[in-house]
């Protein structure tokens, strides 16, 4: 792709696209008949893929996409209830009827995320027993001999 051939940067889901994820959201997230009305979801997505695409804060998204903390709480409601797989999911079966996935070419790599305060601890690390200094090696292995 040459410099001048670059693509734009998307911030916000497409008509098409949109049709899909609502179709996702009334599924797996239809809204509440009680307590305060949701966020628009659409805007709430826009912010979210903002979010991941520029790497910002939370705290430091654009107005255009309402207030931050909704936007992170609809984030990790649709983590919660998986929403954000089945989307993968139906855009990657409407990519291979298109064609358009060659599949032992993918691959996922998490290798970038930040592990914010050492990330979670799901085991402790084992110790394998305390190294001996310069000194007390030498010591034990002259020691060793007598």
């Amino acid at each position: 792709m040459d410099k001048n051939d670059r693509l734009d940067t998307i911030w916000e889901v497409p008509d098409e696209l949109w049709a899909e994820v609502e179709q996702v959201l009334d599924e797996l997230d239809p809204p509440s008949r009680r307590g305060r009305p949701r966020v628009d979801a659409r805007r709430a997505l826009n912010g979210i893929i903002y979010r991941l695409r520029s790497s910002c804060q939370w705290n430091h998204l654009p107005e255009q996409f309402g207030d931050d903390s909704s936007v992170h709480r609809t984030f990790q409601r649709w983590i919660e209830k998986g929403v954000f797989v089945k989307v993968w999911a139906v855009l990657a079966g409407n990519c291979d009827e298109l064609g358009g996935v060659i599949w032992r070419w993918q691959a996922a790599d998490g290798s970038m995320g930040k592990a914010r305060q050492g990330g979670t601890m799901l085991a402790p690390t084992q110790r394998t027993g305390a190294r001996a200094g310069r000194r007390e090696a030498y010591w034990s292995t002259a020691m060793a001999g007598h």
